[in-house]
């Protein structure tokens, strides 16, 4: 396979580095890895492991701490859970309906790896706000003037972002 060479900047020096030309089927349909599910990638799925991390949850109940998500889109998402298998949904025959939703266990299962995108955006909270910051041409974010600014998560933890 031929190489490609392609500029690269790196410390404001700019040299020339040997790239491999990427695979065109590398996302092969056949693959095993284009069937799983990445539902966890989306915007909402984490939010929803975690409001269902100590068990069943009315919609209501999610909606609370969820609310910038419209009812639609938490309704899709978790339609969507559901159909991958990722949390249960019990309908109850009373009057008024009760519905409750469930994390299954391989839903559980994600509850690490939302732990560690946790973790990892706890560390790293300052370098993206800072880089985004950057890219928008604003400069500085919030807090890089010495003062120590506090953001609130969907979940109730508050997290510094160090400047």
């Amino acid at each position: 396979m031929d190489r490609i060479l392609v500029t690269s900047t790196i410390l404001g020096y700019r040299r020339r580095v040997p790239k491999q030309p990427l695979d065109p089927d590398m996302f092969d349909p056949a693959c095993p890895s284009s069937a799983v599910p990445i539902r966890i990638g989306d915007k909402w799925t984490a939010l929803v492991v975690v409001c269902l991390a100590d068990g069943p949850r009315r919609f209501s109940e999610l909606r609370v701490p969820m609310r910038r998500v419209t009812p639609k889109v938490l309704t899709e998402t978790l339609r969507a859970m559901e159909r991958d298998g990722m949390l249960t949904r019990t309908q109850y025959p009373e009057i008024p309906p009760r519905v409750e939703y469930e994390l299954t266990e391989l839903g559980r299962s994600l509850l690490d790896l939302v732990a560690a995108c946790r973790t990892w955006g706890d560390k790293h909270l300052a370098d993206v706000l800072a880089a985004r910051a950057a890219h928008s041409g604003e400069g500085a974010h919030p807090g890089q003037d010495g003062g120590q600014e506090r953001v609130r998560c969907l979940d109730g933890r508050q997290v510094a972002d160090a400047g």
